[in-house]
């Protein structure tokens, strides 16, 4: 999907000399995945890229999964999560596996550093707040609703406008990218997608320092993370091409997929890493058979667990699922509305709702904040008879 892109000072030709007005080098750097065989750009730096004045290990980063307990459906509410810290610093992992990890951050302050994350891709989808992302690429202002999706390698700060802003995070072992079916045999988005090229945000402001002095950048690989403290401004770069670099996905720029009866959830995909899929649930009509039910049909997670971060609107949702809340279907067990749901959406005409969802294809393990998150009693709400097993209900 990243199509081809330039910014700044490039040579005519790549591997060749290309001088500053001194007669001295800019320093080139190829950034690619997997080997040589993958999207790569190749950057124009003023000093050396492996030049660092000293090191130190801050520590292991890899989450600490719990046990799961019994196999239930599970609901987490992340409204209330403690405020504070730059973005990376406030982040808290909920639930992961070998591919994917998923959590949420509540910042206060912008970044006095930088950060790269070098074993895996993150996506940012901003919930609330604006500011820019900042890397040797360029900058990237964000606002709510953007999906930002950070590369291998990537070194990046974000800046935050105001006082806070809200985050859930999606950090993968795997690129993430559209979705094939989405695609021709040149990687141009097809007609029938529900987004286009036109929809995605690229850097197209280059800054580039020069200065010397101390800088620090805090690396993440091999599940740890290490402080690197570098004598020059870590985004110098004076010009880059290629196809690998930071994007701006907007959730709502998604053009929903509608039918005359129920569309099932691949209709919402919006991005596919291994093992896993996003997908988007914005504002849409509903079906318009004339005995269609717009609540969805009872299924069953037979080898996938789902989950969903509440953004905004009714989501569909019956009561007892707010905004920031999130729900998790583990595989092996049927869902679908609660008592009442079905009947109540009947003659229902469209929905506002907000909110992303993952699919995976491994078991999510829970980690310890998310317990200590969780709405005990979102399984008994499809009983007969409990308070929250409502009319007006989906996930």
């Amino acid at each position: 999907m990243p199509y081809y892109h330039k910014i700044g000072q490039i040579p005519h030709k790549r591997h060749t000399q290309f001088k500053k007005s001194d007669g001295s080098l800019y320093r080139e750097e190829v950034m690619g995945l997997e080997g040589f065989h993958g999207i790569q750009s190749i950057l124009y730096h003023h000093h050396l890229p492996p030049r660092v004045m000293k090191t130190e290990f801050l520590g292991e980063v890899k989450p600490e999964y719990t046990q799961f307990g019994a196999i239930r459906h599970r609901a987490f509410t992340t409204k209330n999560i403690p405020a504070g810290g730059d973005a990376v610093s406030a982040r808290r992992n909920l639930m992961g596996n070998t591919d994917v990890i998923l959590g949420v951050s509540r910042p206060t302050e912008s970044m006095d550093y930088f950060y790269r994350n070098a074993q895996a891709y993150e996506v940012w989808f901003v919930h609330e707040g604006t500011g820019v992302l900042r890397s040797q690429f360029g900058r990237l202002p964000f606002e709510p609703g953007d999906y930002m999706v950070i590369p291998f390698g990537t070194t990046w700060q974000l800046i935050l406008d105001g006082d806070e802003a809200r985050f859930f995070v999606i950090e993968s072992t795997s690129q993430i990218e559209a979705p094939k079916r989405y695609l021709n045999k040149f990687g141009q988005f097809l007609e029938h997608a529900p987004y286009c090229e036109r929809d995605i945000r690229v850097p197209t402001e280059l800054e580039t320092f020069t200065e010397t002095g101390e800088f620090e950048v805090r690396v993440k690989v091999r599940d740890s993370m290490s402080r690197h403290i570098l004598d020059y401004h870590p985004l110098d770069v004076v010009g880059w091409d290629g196809c690998l670099y930071p994007w701006i996905f907007n959730i709502r720029d998604f053009e929903p997929i509608t039918g005359r009866i129920h569309q099932p959830p691949p209709v919402h995909q919006t991005f596919a890493g291994h093992n896993f899929v996003v997908c988007s649930f914005v504002p849409r009509l509903f079906d318009y058979h004339p005995e269609g039910i717009p609540a969805p049909y009872n299924h069953s997670n037979v080898n996938s667990d789902e989950m969903i971060y509440y953004c905004d609107g009714n989501f569909m949702s019956r009561k007892g699922i707010d905004k920031y809340d999130i729900t998790l279907h583990p595989f092996g067990l049927p869902h679908g509305p609660q008592p009442g749901a079905t009947e109540g959406s009947i003659g229902k005409e469209a929905t506002e709702e907000l909110a992303v969802m993952v699919d995976t294809f491994k078991p999510l393990h829970l980690t310890v904040d998310a317990l200590e998150m969780e709405k005990a009693e979102y399984q008994a709400s499809w009983s007969e008879g409990h308070p929250t097993g409502t009319p007006n209900g989906h996930q």
